[in-house]
């Protein structure tokens, strides 16, 4: 098989798109510390393990943040399917967390020129009214899943599973941030994470806003700053460590 040309003009856009995606999660990053939504202390993680940092998508609790953080949901996905990678017809929330994040995205694209449906699930069937456990637009096509995070999977199954049942092809999932560290099975660390699970082994495209490496940059640039404190230093060494001991690529 002979190897793709690649022109000078694709090579300089590749390089502006991956310019944009860098800027991109720097802001992000920066937006979810001032919004007290990504914290520096010690954290216990559902795997047990002793985190220095913890992102809690619950945060974005005001119309302003939601706002924002849909913004930069909205504009990472236009610039992940300039790339060929991202496709997709529409947009399902599972809930709950993703509901309101599958409803706020689908208005910012919309803002932005990319009109997609969507729709979510309940947790529980309706057995009056329209019934069923899906609300919204009809589940068709190449559906993109929006999340906060991926901590083990489950929920991708499960929505995988939902939208499958419903004729529809799972294709996608977005997230917020991609913590680039080591799942668990039986209690015991294995050498992939849940982000490599979903796309490795369920076969769905992951994107992430930004990802631990980009806060550890962002740390590491803004330590460097005149009017830095300690507690930057600090907050950089104990996630460097942490990613040291748990993390993967």
């Amino acid at each position: 098989m002979s190897t793709p040309t690649v022109t000078r003009g694709q090579k300089q856009n590749n390089s502006s798109q991956s310019a944009e995606s860098h800027d991109l999660a720097q802001e992000f990053v920066q937006f979810a510390i001032e919004s007290g939504v990504l914290r520096f202390g010690e954290f216990k993680t559902k795997a047990g393990r002793l985190s220095p940092y913890f992102f809690n998508a619950g945060l974005f609790d005001d119309g302003a943040k939601l706002g924002r953080l849909a913004q930069f949901y909205a504009r990472g996905l236009l610039l992940e399917e300039k790339t060929g990678g991202l496709q997709f017809d529409m947009i399902f929330g599972p809930a709950y967390k993703g509901i309101p994040l599958a409803a706020a995205v689908a208005v910012e694209l919309a803002r932005l020129g990319r009109n997609v449906p969507f729709a979510y699930n309940r947790k529980e069937a309706k057995d009056h009214g329209e019934g069923g456990t899906l609300v919204g637009a009809p589940v068709k096509g190449r559906v993109l899943i929006v999340d906060d995070v991926i901590s083990a999977g489950t929920a991708t199954r499960e929505s995988i599973a939902i939208i499958r049942a419903a004729g529809a092809i799972p294709h996608a999932v977005a997230i917020a941030l991609d913590r680039q560290e080591k799942a668990m099975e039986n209690g015991q660390d294995v050498n992939y994470s849940a982000v490599q699970y979903v796309t490795n082994q369920l076969g769905l495209h992951v994107f992430a806003i930004a990802r631990l490496t980009d806060l550890l940059q962002y740390l590491a640039e803004a330590n460097r700053a005149p009017q830095a404190g300690d507690s930057l230093q600090v907050h950089y060494q104990h996630v460097l460590t942490y990613r040291q001991r748990y993390g993967v690529d």
